[in-house]
C-alpha cells in the first residue's frame, strides 16, 4: 500500500500565520523526545554536532516524534555529503547544516541532498527509511519535495555572506547561532553583546530581502522575544539537557542547600 510522507518543516514554515518555537533534545534519549514532541511547541532540533547522538539514536528519535504533530529537525555534525545521505536514508525529511559560511557551502549542502543530477545523493532509498522501502510512490522522482534544508549561519564571514547563502536555490531557510557567531567576532560566550545582536539583525535582514525564512538560537526568554520582535520565523527556546539542569540545580538549592545553611547556627551550637 503507498504511504504518504508528513509535511516538510519548509512546508510548516510556510503555513505558519506566526513564528514556529522549537527545542534542542541533545540527550539522545527517545524518551525526552517522546515528552518534547507531544508538548505542544512546533519543532524539535535533534542534535548530532554537540551531542553523543548517533545514527541509531536518532532513528529512534524519529520514530518516536513520528506520532505527534510536530517537526523533526536534524542538525548534522557537519557539511559532510555521506552523513547527510545516511540521516536521510534514517528518514529525517528537515536537516540544519552548521557551519555555513559561503554560498558555495550552501551549494555544497543542497546537493548532498539531492539525486543526480542536480546533486550527489547516493541512491538507496528501496533499502532505506526514507522512502519507506519503496512504499512511497516516486519518492526518488520528488526526493527534493521530501527534504527541507536549513543552514546555520555562525561565522563572521557567514554574516558577511548571508545574502549570497540565503539566495542559494536549495536553500529553505537560514537559522542563526549567536554563540559561535560571538565566538567567531572575538566575544566568546558574550550572545548579547551590541555587536552580536546587530550581526545576528544583519542576517534577518539579508534572509529576509531574499525571501527565505530566518530563526535564531536563544533560550533566554527575554532574548528570545526580542528577536521574534526583530521579525524571526522560528526560534529554538530551550534544550532537554538545560532545562533538567536549572530544574535539578532549583531542587538542590530548595531542599539541600537551603535546609543545610539553615541547619548550620544549630551545628555550631554544640
Amino acid at each position: 500500500m503507498p504511504l504518504r510522507l508528513t509535511p516538510t518543516f519548509r512546508a510548516a514554515l510556510a503555513a505558519s500565520d506566526r513564528p514556529l518555537a522549537g527545542m534542542w533534545v541533545c540527550s539522545g534519549s527517545a524518551v525526552a523526545t517522546e515528552i518534547a514532541a507531544g508538548s505542544g511547541l512546533d519543532w524539535l532540533l535533534i542534535d548530532m554536532e554537540h551531542s553523543a547522538t548517533s545514527l541509531e539514536t536518532v532513528l529512534l528519535q524519529l520514530q518516536v516524534a513520528a506520532a505527534y504533530p510536530v517537526a523533526p529537525v536534524v542538525r548534522v555534525p557537519g557539511n559532510d555529503p555521506v552523513t547527510i545521505k545516511r540521516v536521510l536514508d534514517l528518514g529525517a525529511q528537515n536537516l540544519i547544516v552548521p557551519m555555513v559560511s559561503s554560498a558555495d557551502e550552501a551549494r555544497a549542502a543542497v546537493a548532498a541532498t539531492r539525486y543526480p543530477p542536480a546533486g550527489v545523493r547516493g541512491v538507496g532509498s528501496a533499502l532505506a527509511r526514507s522512502a519507506r522501502w519503496n512504499r512511497v510512490d516516486d519518492y526518488l522522482a520528488a526526493a527534493a519535495d521530501h527534504v527541507s534544508l536549513t543552514v546555520q549561519i555562525e561565522t563572521a564571514a557567514g554574516v558577511a555572506a548571508a545574502a549570497d547563502i540565503a539566495a542559494v536555490e536549495g536553500v529553505d531557510a537560514v537559522f542563526v547561532g549567536p554563540s559561535d557567531l560571538s565566538a567567531s567576532m572575538g566575544l566568546l560566550g558574550q550572545q548579547s553583546h551590541p555587536d552580536v545582536v546587530a550581526a545576528v539583525h544583519a542576517v534577518f535582514a539579508a534572509a529576509k530581502d531574499a525571501g527565505t525564512p530566518v530563526g535564531v538560537n536563544a533560550f533566554d526568554p527575554a532574548v528570545a522575544e526580542a528577536y521574534l520582535d526583530a521579525g524571526a520565523d522560528f526560534v529554538a527556546v530551550g534544550a532537554d539537557v538545560a532545562l533538567l539542569a536549572r530544574a535539578s540545580e532549583a531542587l538542590a538549592s530548595r531542599f539541600v542547600t537551603a535546609r543545610v545553611e539553615s541547619d548550620a547556627p544549630r551545628r555550631d551550637s554544640y
